[in-house]
């Protein structure tokens, strides 16, 4: 199961307690104060790991909690630090609070940390309030409760290229042929209902990574079909492959189709609708395609943006799809780079 939102709670642990002590020893008269200080609470972090892909585990478990720190003991001794508690995320988790909306942070590269619970300060022993004027001190603090708050946690995935499309497009079978992904395939439409990562290898030292996003219908952005749900998980790619299907059977048109897809992105976000993208016919190994292959190419034409005709399920084309959407890649890196 795909989790890409979820809400937990999470707590510091509490501080332990000082100590309250006098010296007892034979011959060693008046020994004075020898109360230990309590032990820090425990701090709660968010570490992103490369290794997950989903908030899964943390819909069987909402409550996290860090240890809390021992309390002093006579004879000057301390208690011990409460461990902290580290929680694995996937890598391009998005922490804000919930019902506040206050936005924590952002982890983006593996083994990347973020405090959401910071743990208290133990309580100071009776040793610590010893003075020239006050040298039988009776109080120590108490330790403090550690913090506590529920965080609203938000997965966008970190792709380089996302493949967008109607449903049975081919954007599952696009992705496996050029990755070692495997997308569930099959001839109804919403196949594909997780977000699937490849990595696709150009050459020596070249790669990036590919998403099969679920299909867009109309309406995606106000949250039709699979909605906003996915479609978000298009913000942080970098080149987005309109894969348009060529099939005389649907019933659709290509050309439709594609004007469709932009309306649902600028209606989502303006921003993304201007990013780096390919125009890409699919399925041109079926016969009678040849008028709609000719239509898309003409749409390109006018929209400038690069055309490429493939089909996911021969292999044709798809060398030059991977050479043209690396080099796409590497204009915007340099781009970048520039300004």
């Amino acid at each position: 199961m795909f989790v890409d939102e979820i809400d937990i709670f999470v707590k510091a642990g509490d501080g332990g307690a000082g100590c309250v002590s006098f010296r007892r020893e034979k011959f060693v008269p008046r020994g004075g104060p020898d109360g230990g200080d309590g032990g820090d609470g425990g701090s709660v972090w968010l570490e992103a790991d490369r290794a997950l892909y989903t908030l899964l585990d943390y819909h069987y478990q909402r409550h996290y909690a860090a240890e809390r720190g021992q309390h002093g003991k006579g004879g000057g001794k301390h208690g011990a630090s409460g461990a902290d508690l580290v929680l694995k995320v996937p890598v391009g988790t998005i922490v804000s609070g919930r019902g506040t909306g206050e936005r924590l942070g952002e982890l983006l590269a593996p083994g990347q940390r973020l405090l959401v619970a910071r743990g208290p300060r133990g309580g100071r022993g009776n040793l610590r309030f010893a003075s020239a004027t006050n040298r039988a001190p009776r109080r120590a603090d108490l330790g403090r409760p550690g913090e506590e708050r529920w965080l609203h946690l938000e997965l966008k995935l970190l792709a380089d290229v996302g493949v967008i499309g109607f449903p049975n497009a081919g954007k599952s079978t696009l992705v496996s042929r050029l990755s070692a992904a495997t997308p569930k395939i099959a001839e109804y439409p919403f196949t594909t209902l997780t977000p699937t990562l490849g990595l696709v290898r150009v050459d020596e030292g070249r790669s990036f990574v590919i998403a099969d996003l679920p299909g867009l219908i109309p309406g995606a952005s106000q949250g039709k079909g699979l909605g906003i749900r996915f479609l978000r998980h298009t913000e942080r790619t970098r080149l987005l492959i309109h894969l348009l299907d060529l099939d005389p059977a649907n019933g659709r048109n290509p050309a439709d189709d594609f004007h469709a897809l932009v309306r649902e992105l600028g209606a989502f976000s303006p921003e993304l609708a201007r990013r780096p993208q390919l125009l890409v016919a699919n399925k041109v190994d079926l016969p009678g395609c040849e008028t709609r292959c000719r239509e898309v190419e003409r749409l390109a034409y006018v929209t400038g943006l690069p055309f490429l005709a493939v089909s996911a399920v021969t292999g044709q084309g798809l060398p030059e799809l991977v050479r043209v959407a690396a080099d796409r890649l590497d204009q915007d890196r340099w781009a970048k780079a520039a300004s």
